[in-house]
């Protein structure tokens, strides 16, 4: 099976990590539209000036109308995702709330096995297996910590996992079957995210804030890593036989970075039990590399 994927999805992994920290902190004691709003911003205003001076801003802007209203409905459902994330976010331990997150691959892989007939070798069949293990246990500490499926913390992160998994599946669509390149995906999805996080910006804001805003650098820095992650996940997935359940799998192995740092700023509890469950990631993700 072709890896050319591997090594980029892997630096997007690590950026995932690093990216979930700087959210954790946006969004701690904070008002949650607009710190996501202003990442969003800083992300995509960051991606097009470094696609101008690439060069690459020609390429990046021509797209025909079918396929800009592909990448505004990815927009769409991406922005729907992270709402209930960064509200997640909010709510519950880092060290809980990333690896529940890292669920999204489980429906990726269905999905991908059913629309795109991947089919992993046994080796990597028992790395998918070994990773999902290491999931349910973390869903069982989080029971242990007063989190249950009722509680919106883990509500939240469900919904926006499943919906992140709806767009993975839809990225292996565009990429490979509609063929957009991925250079205009990226550039037309940023600056739509844009637009359809403002105008959620503006209906939450006639409800009122129940939490007052406040300006944190790690807003703008969160938009950044995503967006060079991002960069990193499309290159992976536009390869050729790219599997999207495996590309998806490795992506959410930032939970490891997450833990390792986020563990020690946040002071989670449980890590011991959270480590063994982690460890069980770790092997998994090495049994997909070599099988």
């Amino acid at each position: 099976m072709n890896t050319a994927w591997l090594l980029p999805i892997i630096f997007s992994a690590l950026t995932l990590g690093f990216y979930d920290i700087c959210k954790k902190d946006a969004v701690k004691d904070n008002s949650v539209m607009p710190a996501l709003f202003f990442a969003t911003l800083s992300g995509s205003i960051f991606f097009v000036l470094a696609t101008a001076i690439s060069g690459e801003i020609s390429r990046a802007v021509c797209c025909p109308v079918s396929h800009y209203l592909l990448t505004l409905l990815k927009s769409a459902i991406v922005s729907g995702s992270w709402i209930c994330v960064f509200y997640a976010m909010r709510e519950l331990p880092i060290t809980l709330a990333s690896p529940l997150r890292a669920t999204a691959p489980m429906w990726t892989m269905i999905g991908g096995l059913l629309l795109f007939h991947e089919t992993p070798t046994r080796v990597q069949a028992a790395g998918m297996f070994i990773i999902f293990i290491g999931y349910l246990l973390f869903n069982l500490i989080g029971k242990t910590e007063g989190f249950n499926w009722k509680s919106k913390g883990i509500v939240l992160i469900v919904a926006g996992t499943l919906l992140g998994a709806v767009s993975a599946l839809f990225d292996k669509y565009l990429l490979h079957v509609v063929r957009i390149d991925r250079q205009v995906l990226q550039f037309y999805f940023s600056v739509n995210l844009v637009a359809v996080l403002g105008i959620a910006l503006a209906l939450r804001s006639c409800f009122g804030q129940k939490h007052p805003f406040k300006w944190k650098w790690t807003i703008p820095l969160t938009g950044i890593l995503l967006i060079i992650a991002d960069y990193a996940y499309f290159y992976a997935l536009s390869a050729d036989n790219a599997p999207i359940s495996m590309v998806s799998l490795v992506r959410r192995c930032n939970c490891i970075v997450t833990f390792a740092v986020g563990a020690k700023l946040f002071k989670d509890s449980q890590l011991k039990s959270k480590a063994a469950a982690l460890l069980l990631i770790l092997i998994g993700v090495a049994l997909i590399a070599l099988g």
